[in-house]
């Protein structure tokens, strides 16, 4: 056997472990991440334009606050006009408000109508398909029948449950929209988790300081270009076994700083650890 075909087969080998760990593990997590059973499972609106996706995501949020208090923040949301409340650094290039997402609630984007476009990025466009005040919206793809949820659903008088919900389909034979639906099977939680929690933050005047969310991008960035490199270091290097469990450490890393749900403090601690493994991959000799 070829030293390349050895490398080719240790490269697939620790790729099949890694995708094993998401699609069993994190993936079922993230597709749910805060939501109940109850709302999992449950009718919501918009469902009929996808019956059948290949990508069912239900996630939730509790917010202090009422859906009259809560609606105003949903609604201004935009690339060009309040932002994501999330990960500006990636969210809001291009937009001509900035960079920073809205920390107040801005009159003049609160009247929009079915129909209206909303600009999801520089790029990319959804619109809205219905909008019911003070309890849900739905955005929809333009060109194809994906929906995106948000609904607000009272607990009790000072709480509310806000829950995103998105049905989407691949379709593998627009080659050039492969990226984008690799992007999103991978790391729509990322943005939708963010959004979430910066909806609340600002409900419930606590806004994150936007320090933590630049280190958290660089975090999953930096997990995830530690893991991309392994592996090309695994297939351009001679093999050996203390490089391949270097590999499948990085490939964790990626997996536990994307999907886990950890305080800061470890995504730093993982983030330096495969930054290490990189080094030590970089200048392995077998």
């Amino acid at each position: 056997m070829s030293s390349f075909i050895q490398r080719l087969i240790a490269v697939l080998g620790l790729i099949a472990m890694v995708m094993a760990g998401y699609f069993w593990v994190a993936r079922p997590y993230q597709l749910h991440w805060g939501a109940t059973e109850e709302e999992i499972s449950a009718s919501m609106p918009g469902d009929e334009r996808e019956p059948d996706p290949d990508f069912f995501a239900t996630r939730a949020i509790t917010i202090q606050g009422t859906p009259q208090g809560i609606w105003p923040w949903l609604i201004q949301m935009g690339h060009g006009r309040a932002g994501f409340y999330a990960y500006d650094l990636l969210e809001n290039v291009g937009s001509e408000r900035g960079m920073a997402s809205a920390e107040q609630i801005l009159p003049e984007l609160q009247n929009f109508k079915v129909g209206d476009v909303v600009p999801i990025s520089a790029v990319a466009a959804m619109e809205f398909y219905a909008i019911e005040p003070n309890h849900y919206l739905i955005w929809a793809g333009i060109e194809d029948s994906s929906s995106f949820l948000w609904s607000l659903q009272p607990l009790d008088a000072t709480h509310t449950r806000l829950i995103s919900r998105f049905r989407w389909s691949y379709d593998l034979t627009q080659p050039q929209e492969l990226p984008l639906q690799g992007i999103t099977e991978f790391a729509d939680h990322l943005a939708v988790r963010k959004i979430l929690e910066g909806v609340k933050d600002r409900v419930e005047g606590a806004i994150e300081p936007r320090a933590i969310q630049n280190t958290e991008l660089a975090l999953f960035l930096i997990s995830a270009f530690t893991f991309a490199a392994s592996l090309i270091l695994l297939l351009v290097r001679p093999p050996g076994a203390a490089q391949w469990f270097a590999g499948l450490v990085a490939g964790v890393g990626w997996l536990l700083t994307w999907y886990a749900p950890l305080p800061l403090w470890s995504g730093i601690v993982i983030a330096a650890l495969a930054l290490f493994l990189l080094g030590y991959l970089t200048h392995y000799r077998s």
